[in-house]
């Protein structure tokens, strides 16, 4: 990839009002304004004329390929409902990347995505951040796992009172949690004990245990959904007991409690915002809660959580935010870096910067309209 005359918005400080970008091996391997482009007889070049160019969008928080469009049951492989505690499953064995929505990602300039599990049990499994092009999705892999997915709130209550089993309650949810977090870490200090003293018998193999042995060294994160402020409360309780480093998904009554969440740190993946009050925990629901969160101080993504929202309607729901008072720049962020630091996905994706992936989605328009289309979106310096 070499493209010359672009407004390079690289979300990394400073931005070119006319510059260039090459890429090789799919990386990013030089950045700069045109007065000092390196361009050679005889190389081909994309002039862009003008255009605007931004890194790829990042949608932190999805199901893509995990419900697949257009299909009821045989498609529906993001919920295990058999189990409240599930953290062995792994997003990418369920992953179909030739599910429609992938290409309608791209189309909109989404190239990567944080997908898997969804919110049925208060421990679901393994997310998993892939990009959205390609056909094999072990090909596809940013970073797998990436987070342990949890659930407090209304939905774990709803789907196990209907099957009459714990939990039924908020207390309940919160309990199973804590109970298997307490096993894993009783596991963990019995593997380590047989490593250290060879007389030691290790413990019988625990899939679920093994599974939160990342999370409990910190090597993934946990990304908790909770809507209500009480929820966010409970998340942040248990992440502090057992000393996780957590993410808060969807955050609806964030703006509630937006200056305890800037006092802890919190960071939030927000969202959606472009739907209706569904359910009860989501009365509060506002457009407004992810420019009131971020003039708090507190770190800021929007989501989708396709297919709840259509993934290709991620950049409008950033248009949506600007529109309730969330700062244009800001916006731009929380589809792009943002999420990458969230995730810890940044030494890849989320900016323009040489050695990172070369991902990236050219504009004619303001991206944040709605009739504004990508002209060109490349992955790993690929135009698809």
């Amino acid at each position: 990839m070499r493209i010359k005359n672009a407004v390079l918005h690289t979300m990394e400080g400073i931005d070119f009002e006319n510059g260039w970008m090459t890429s090789a091996n799919g990386v990013i391997t030089g950045i700069g304004p045109m007065g000092i482009c390196p361009e050679q007889p005889g190389e081909e070049w994309l002039d862009l004329k003008g255009a605007h160019v931004y890194p790829g969008f990042i949608d932190a928080h999805t199901h893509l390929g995990m419900w697949e469009d257009g299909l009821n049951f045989e498609g529906d492989d993001g919920n295990e409902e058999t189990d409240p505690l599930t953290p062995q499953l792994r997003a990418i064995d369920a992953l179909n990347p030739m599910d429609r929505c992938f290409r309608e990602a791209l189309e909109s300039g989404v190239t990567t995505v944080v997908t898997g599990p969804g919110s049925a049990n208060p421990i679901g499994g393994q997310l998993a951040a892939v990009k959205t092009f390609g056909k094999w999705i072990d090909k596809m892999i940013v970073k797998a796992p990436l987070a342990m997915k949890m659930a407090l709130g209304e939905n774990p209550k709803s789907v196990y009172h209907g099957k009459g089993q714990a939990p039924i309650t908020r207390m309940g949810t919160a309990a199973l949690i804590r109970e298997q977090l307490y096993k894993a870490r009783r596991y963990q200090e019995d593997l380590e004990r047989a490593e250290a003293d060879e007389e030691i018998d290790p413990p019988e193999y625990d899939s679920k245990c093994e599974a939160l042995l990342p999370l409990l060294r910190r090597e993934i994160q946990a990304h908790i959904h909770c809507h209500r402020a009480d929820d966010i409360f409970t998340a942040i309780r248990i992440a502090e007991e057992f000393q996780l480093d957590y993410v808060i998904v969807h955050g609806t009554e964030g703006h509630l409690i937006a200056e305890e969440l800037a006092e802890k740190k919190v960071r939030v993946l927000n969202g959606p915002i472009l739907c209706d009050r569904s359910k009860p925990e989501l009365r509060n629901l506002t457009p407004a809660c992810p420019g009131k969160l971020t003039a708090a101080g507190v770190q800021t993504a929007l989501i989708t959580d396709h297919p709840v929202i259509p993934i290709q309607y991620l950049p409008l729901c950033a248009g949506l935010a600007v529109r309730e008072g969330m700062d244009r720049e800001a916006a731009m962020r929380a589809i792009t870096i943002e999420p990458a630091r969230i995730c810890g996905i940044d030494s890849r994706v989320g900016s323009l910067a040489v050695g990172k992936d070369a991902d990236c989605v050219v504009f004619r328009q303001n991206p944040l309209t709605l009739a504004a289309k990508p002209e060109k979106v490349f992955v790993a310096g690929r135009e698809v």
